[in-house]
């Protein structure tokens, strides 16, 4: 069984990042302090650490959704605003920010008009992401009608729509019960093997991150330093009953206990 091996060239390079918030008169925030890491192409890395350890601010400087203090990121070899409009990025976030007055193709379609894509793709491109997130069924669905976990999959299916080569998921699947979450995890892990892409994964839950992940960026808060990088090595594809065996609960062990130290 494949075990990493569709790990290759780095695509995403954190250097030296820093990152702090001004606040009132001469005091200021710190969230990161002095950030290194190298993601390779096509690897699931999950960004762990408790609230307020900059694990958010981290994947919205990769985003270019802000801009660091210090340091730099390179993202295949450029900038992260020429990667950003360059469309490689789709971005999850922890709620799934549907429209409630389109329906599920319209949801989806929604980059595909912002970017400009030619309307000749629209319907073949809305059709294989429903198709891949499950949802082929309930495309003229309105949010509202969905459940929480399918709502999801929608918020998915529209960050793929664009073919971005790095989907970056902040707390995808926090707001969601357990039972869902798990399912979620197994739809992830089918759409990640079938598109390649790489996937930048916030969480605070380590048995989630151990799940998913090649490796496990373990941040330490206040400010948000990283003080681990651990290498997942159980065998894919993953199943549940991975989630019971000694090995699982060793590197849950071992990630928890990296945290002891901070």
């Amino acid at each position: 069984m494949d075990n990493g091996g569709r790990r290759g060239h780095s695509e995403i390079s954190i250097e030296n990042v820093s990152m702090v918030y001004p606040g009132e008169g001469n005091e200021s925030l710190m969230a990161l302090d002095n950030v290194s890491l190298d993601i390779r192409k096509g690897e699931f890395i999950s960004l762990l650490g408790p609230s307020g350890c900059g694990k958010t601010t981290l994947l919205r400087i990769i985003a270019d959704l802000l801009t660091p203090t210090a340091g730099s990121v390179v993202v295949a070899g450029d900038s992260p605003t020429s990667a950003r409009l360059g469309r490689k990025y789709g971005i999850v976030f922890q709620n799934s920010v549907l429209y409630d007055w389109r329906t599920v193709r319209k949801n989806v379609r929604l980059p595909l008009e912002v970017m400009k894509i030619a309307k000749s793709e629209w319907d073949e491109r809305i059709d294989s992401m429903l198709d891949l997130v499950g949802l082929k069924d309930f495309g003229n669905h309105y949010p509202h009608q969905l459940s929480g976990g399918m709502q999801q999959r929608v918020s998915i299916a529209r960050a793929l729509a664009i073919n971005p080569e790095i989907l970056l998921m902040d707390e995808p699947f926090s707001a969601l019960d357990e039972f869902t979450r798990e399912k979620l995890h197994e739809d992830l892990l089918r759409i990640w093997r079938r598109t390649n892409k790489t996937v930048v994964f916030v969480t605070h839950n380590i048995a989630e991150a151990v799940y998913l992940s090649d490796r496990v960026c373990v941040l330490s808060p206040h400010p948000g330093r990283l003080s681990a990088v651990v290498d997942i090595t159980l065998p894919r594809p993953r199943v549940r009953e991975l989630r019971d065996t000694p090995e699982f609960f060793a590197l849950v062990s071992k990630i928890r206990n990296s945290f002891e130290g901070v």
